[in-house]
């Protein structure tokens, strides 16, 4: 047990707990929408009051914006996502000081107890995406694109610089937006431009990993061309159970939704958590347990 009182804190009342949330999350990334249900199923389970804020793009100003209001509230409790430490470590830090505890979610592992934070939920976003080359390899891999919705997002780019080192042959960027459309132009103009790409990662299911799926299609390639996606949605799922797609790479976002409600809410009733970062992943969801999990992530919980 660690004892609040040595950190600094002061454990709250349990009818004063409340929780504040700040992600980088884009309003139309399915991704976060099931981070969202995590934070608010725990609000319920624990009796505390959560809120969840983001903003509407990819904008580290106003992240860094909604943290320091969130610390002039003075919650119970601050979750945050790190996407970018140079922009977000100076508000994390004022909550820290503030003696508002911290739990880091989904990016920031290797920057999130520099900051002191108390610990981090999520999957190794470097380890992960070596997993997702070493698997593409032994499918037979050799040319492959790592599709990035966030380029400059220090997480993605982590798993792009993971995937080329577990896959070993060449691997090209390409960056796109968040926007499904633009993504699956821009992957057939790829596949149209180099005719040796054999492989396909994507970072984000419902954003690039469907669309990849569909541009593979539209070139003409489908079974000749794996793709594989970080995190799930239905429909990349059911690609996969169809065989029309590798796998999925699941660090169960609902999770990291969830779990540091949960912490946080004790630590401030009883001064208790864990002793060190949770890891959410990541795990493969291959084609003989895809459609397991296809009714829980239409549901916004895997």
């Amino acid at each position: 047990m660690i004892v609040a009182a040595t950190l600094g804190y002061s454990p709250a009342k349990a009818d004063d707990a409340r929780i504040i949330v700040v992600s980088h999350g884009q309003a139309n990334d399915p991704f976060w929408s099931v981070v969202k249900n995590g934070v608010a199923a725990a609000g319920k389970d624990m009796n505390v009051t959560v809120e969840y804020r983001a903003p509407e793009t990819f904008d580290m100003v106003a992240m860094s914006q909604l943290i320091d209001a969130a610390v002039n509230q003075k919650p119970a409790g601050l979750i945050v996502s790190i996407p970018d430490v140079s922009a977000l470590g100076p508000s994390i830090k004022k909550a820290v000081a503030a003696g508002i505890p911290v739990i880091s979610i989904n990016s920031g592992s290797d920057v999130s107890k520099s900051l002191g934070a108390l610990l981090h939920v999520g999957q190794d976003e470097l380890d992960a995406g070596k997993a997702a080359g070493a698997k593409l390899k032994a499918m037979g891999g050799k040319v492959g694109l790592c599709v990035n919705q966030e380029v400059g997002n220090v997480s993605l780019d982590l798993r792009c610089k993971g995937f080329a080192e577990g896959f070993g042959g060449k691997v090209t960027v390409l960056p796109v937006s968040n926007e499904p459309s633009e993504v699956r132009a821009k992957v057939k103009a790829a596949l149209a431009s180099n005719a040796d790409v054999d492989t396909v990662l994507a970072l984000g299911a419902g954003t690039a990993g469907e669309p990849s799926v569909a541009a593979v299609k539209d070139a003409g390639k489908a079974g000749k061309i794996n793709v594989a996606t970080f995190d799930m949605s239905a429909g990349f799922l059911k690609s996969v159970a169809a065989g029309d797609a590798a796998f999925c790479i699941d660090q169960q976002q609902f999770l990291q939704g969830y779990l540091p409600v949960v912490f946080l809410a004790n630590f401030a009733r009883y001064g208790l958590i864990p002793g060190g970062n949770v890891a959410s992943g990541p795990n493969l969801i291959t084609r003989d347990k895809a459609a397991q999990v296809v009714e829980l992530s239409a549901k916004g919980i895997r």
